[in-house]
């Protein structure tokens, strides 16, 4: 069967950017998407298909033109039934399935700026005198998401948080199958004299939590892996991180897959701040490396951590509360260490294609 994947942009690669490589990978698909940085996707090993890597046109660096431009570039690309299936795998490429069908929509969120980060994000990152352009944008944008939405055939979300999303903001039903976790790549070798946290560096990701609660700690130390566009709010909230980290904490921009193997194996723990995380497959790769995850006891994390077992869910985490978990994990990481690796096995990629396919058989 030829089947394509869509996904806005591969120029920056996270979790989702992984499942569109792995869906490719595993289904032998091509992926049609509009900036690509082949260095980026040769770093996390995915060196072989970049042959089956198409942009349809490149879009700008910054928001709100770069979503804009994607949108408009799939909700025009028609690929004339050159293939039998397609998987969008984006949220601003879902436009693409209008001329494309049959079709299965991946959603790892509803557009968040939209949805349910409207307010954090004009509150936070948008400048007094253009709010109300942004409210402007967000009705247009939430106009042409819920008619799109009418052109997709099949709906499956990385999660119960994101399924009820769907529900919620756009009145659509779905379901679940959670994204794929590379379990058999990672390894345990020792809980060592670090913590790890693993994460783009955007203002929801909340890293400033962090540096603050290892600032009172200067006996631990934090390695940061995290990656950003060269757009401005990206820059300037990486920046301020910067600006603002102790010396106890290291910030790596970039790493190649060998790398954060490597860290996986290595670090004391993992610690993660994301604001209502649509999943988080971070946290699984890190249990698949034995290693104990504090995070906050909100969205996808309820869905993978079991507290007090494969580690902490802080409820209204703050900085005080981190340290507390991580004082209380520091104790004895190594406990954590069986339940992590078997938690971690219930999300492989294995039972992830295996659903993809049975779906896309059907």
């Amino acid at each position: 069967m030829r089947i394509a994947v869509f996904h806005n942009f591969l120029d920056n690669i996270g979790g989702a950017e992984m499942v569109s490589l792995i869906l490719a990978r595993e289904l032998g698909a091509d992926i049609y998407t509009t900036n690509i940085d082949p260095d980026k996707i040769k770093k996390m090993g995915f060196e072989n298909i970049l042959p089956r890597i198409f942009s349809i046109g490149k879009v700008p660096v910054n928001a709100p033109f770069r979503q804009q431009l994607a949108l408009l570039k799939f909700r025009l690309f028609n690929l004339k039934n050159k293939y039998d299936f397609y998987i969008i795998a984006g949220d601003w490429a879902m436009s693409g399935a209008v001329n494309n069908k049959p079709n299965l929509w991946y959603v790892h969120s509803p557009i968040r700026e939209i949805w349910d980060l409207k307010d954090y994000i004009k509150n936070s990152l948008v400048a007094t005198w253009k709010k109300p352009f942004f409210d402007v944008w967000v009705i247009f944008n939430r106009y042409l998401n819920k008619k799109y939405i009418k052109s997709v055939n099949k709906i499956v979300c990385n999660s119960e948080n994101t399924k009820n999303r769907v529900k919620k903001y756009l009145d659509k039903s779905s379901k679940i199958i959670h994204p794929p976790i590379e379990t058999k790549k990672f390894e345990y070798i020792k809980n060592g004299d670090f913590w790890l946290s693993v994460n783009r560096l955007i203002s929801h990701k909340r890293i400033d939590m962090q540096l603050g609660a290892f600032s009172k700690l200067p006996n631990e130390k934090l390695i940061i892996i995290g990656s950003y566009e060269a757009s401005k709010h990206f820059l300037q909230y990486a920046n301020y991180i910067k600006k603002i980290k102790p010396d106890n904490v290291e910030i790596k921009s970039w790493v190649n897959d060998e790398e954060l193997k490597e860290l996986y194996a290595n670090c004391r723990g993992f610690i993660t701040t994301s604001k209502d995380e649509d999943f988080g497959m971070n946290v699984v790769e890190a249990m698949a490396s034995g290693k104990p995850v504090i995070a906050p006891n909100e969205g996808g994390y309820k869905e993978t951590i079991i507290n007090g077992k494969t580690g902490i869910l802080i409820d209204n985490i703050n900085e005080d509360k981190i340290m507390e978990a991580i004082k209380a994990i520091g104790k004895n990481p190594e406990q954590y260490k069986n339940a992590c690796i078997e938690q971690a096995k219930k999300f492989d990629t294995e039972i992830f294609i295996e659903k993809i396919n049975a779906l896309v058989s059907k």
